[in-house]
């Protein structure tokens, strides 16, 4: 499982010989501004929910790729309606795709869509894929049901927003990561506007002292499980 940092909460992921994309907003974000739009691969998009900072880019590249949109059911009924193909889904449900298994799971935030439509509850996803399990948490607060994801399911990483004032911060990421059983975290939404600004040796340093490791890849940059 390869898994690519395209800046903000977008994800480039490799598994089971497939490519999902999770959150594009890269065309707008001056920090991707060396990610070739073109040469992302997608042959599914997975949505945790439908704020601009999230869906920016989702049409461009499923018109380009033909990819299938996951999400929830209010929002893959929303691409549905204008002819993408998709996947509809809802808390605590799953599905196995020919990638692997993907779950919903809770997320607590807000969700609407920029031309003010119903985005539906936001939400995260557990990917159980090339024997490697995998937790995005998409925006959400420390919440009290991560501490159900590892009854089920033994993350060897977990995704979490680090970036404050919309999100967690660091020190709840950490609470979080003690919850979700999982000592690798792989940080994001972070220092894409001035609101989610945050020092990073810091940030790295806060998780090493709890005898975790805080990963904060370069836009672009790879890492494999």
């Amino acid at each position: 499982m390869k898994i690519t940092f395209y800046g903000h909460a977008s994800l480039g992921i490799a598994v089971g010989g497939k490519h999902l994309l999770v959150d594009p907003y890269i065309s707008a974000n001056p920090k991707a501004a060396h990610i070739d739009m073109e040469t992302v691969k997608a042959d599914y998009i997975l949505l945790t929910h439908a704020h601009g900072d999230h869906i920016l880019d989702v049409e461009a590249i499923a018109k380009r790729t033909n990819a299938v949109i996951v999400s929830n059911a209010e929002i893959a009924g929303y691409y549905a309606a204008k002819g993408f193909q998709s996947h509809p889904m809802n808390h605590g449900g799953s599905w196995n795709f020919d990638f692997g298994k993907l779950k919903f799971v809770n997320a607590i935030h807000s969700s609407s869509f920029p031309d003010g439509s119903y985005g539906g509850n936001p939400g995260g996803f557990v990917i159980e894929g090339e024997h490697k399990n995998i937790y995005i948490a998409g925006d959400t607060a420390l919440s009290m049901d991560m501490k159900l994801i590892p009854m089920r399911t033994k993350l060897d990483l977990a995704i979490l927003p680090i970036g404050d004032n919309f999100t967690m911060d660091v020190e709840d990421a950490i609470i979080a990561s003690d919850f979700l059983d999982c000592d690798k975290i792989l940080g994001y939404h972070y220092d894409t506007f001035g609101f989610i600004e945050i020092d990073h040796e810091e940030s790295i340093r806060k998780f090493f002292n709890k005898g975790k490791d805080l990963m904060l890849l370069e836009i672009g940059s790879s890492i494999e499980l």
